[in-house]
């Protein structure tokens, strides 16, 4: 069954949060997604507030930029969240926007030689293994976490461009493609793919056409048809449904930068949206 979800932006301010993650655990809501987008809101932060305020949702961040982090302490990270969540995170690694990498200093020359080296080298020691490597970029001397994950760890990572999405498919355990992406893409990716979460643009309501088209022009994506679920539950559904078939093993509603009510826009997806999805 292909697994519903919603994203918490993070243009929504921090405290807004709790009220957002606690109406789609309520609702049952499979998944919430969150952002780490430069400067906004922190993703490993928000994500252990969001597993703490729930019982069962399971949180995904998607994405955090690696060349912001070390990848032991990421690790570390991740591993105490499995271990007090468990099977609960879902954690998405990408190369970052470079534009905002060269503001922090933290841009680098080969941002695929990074990604490959750092997801290698998390699954590892989320593994329980003893890691030794000396990268381009990541080196680490026989690293193993005392508390590594009591179960399996899903990295999965971002990617946009082909030669990320080649390189999610062939080192990670599944890849998060973003909202715009049409359904054939997600249909070319599968084979190659061990699993497969898109985010998609989503807008109900009575001005949720009027919302929609602000928001993909604020894409640049007014051209394209197919990438939008505009209207009320049936009419998402059957966006849902295509990505689906197209081979998305979880399809993520994204809604407007100016959704009304978050709350609401989470009790939708769980309660009438996930009803009339195959």
């Amino acid at each position: 069954m292909t697994t519903l979800g919603v994203v918490f932006r993070p243009q929504n301010p921090p405290e807004r949060l709790r009220s957002v993650a606690r109406a789609a655990d309520e609702a049952g809501l499979e998944e919430l997604w969150l952002w780490e987008d430069c400067f906004l809101e922190s993703g490993i932060a928000t994500a252990a507030a969001a597993l703490a305020w729930t019982d069962r949702l399971a949180v995904g961040i998607g994405l955090l930029p690696v060349p912001l982090r070390n990848v032991a302490v990421l690790g570390m990270e991740a591993a105490t969240l499995q271990r007090l969540f468990p099977d609960r995170l879902l954690l998405t690694l990408g190369h970052g926007v470079q534009d905002w990498m060269g503001q922090v200093g933290a841009r680098v020359d080969s941002p695929l030689t990074l990604l490959r080296e750092h997801v290698e080298a998390l699954r590892a020691l989320l593994a329980g293994e003893t890691v030794t490597t000396s990268g381009r970029y990541v080196k680490l001397d026989k690293v193993k976490l005392d508390y590594p994950p009591v179960g399996a760890t899903r990295v999965y990572a971002g990617a946009t461009g082909p030669k990320t999405r080649a390189l999610a498919c062939e080192v990670a355990d599944g890849i998060l493609l973003t909202a715009g992406t049409p359904p054939e893409e997600v249909a070319a990716v599968r084979p190659m793919a061990k699993a497969v979460t898109v985010y998609v643009h989503a807008a109900t309501g009575p001005d949720g056409e009027a919302r929609m088209a602000r928001e993909l022009e604020f894409w640049g994506e007014s051209n394209k048809s197919d990438i939008a679920a505009v209207g009320g539950a049936a009419d998402i559904a059957a966006v849902v449904n295509r990505y689906k078939d197209a081979g998305a093993d979880a399809v993520i509603l994204q809604p407007t930068a100016d959704e009304p009510d978050l709350e609401g826009f989470a009790r939708f997806t769980a309660r009438e949206v996930r009803a009339l999805v195959s």
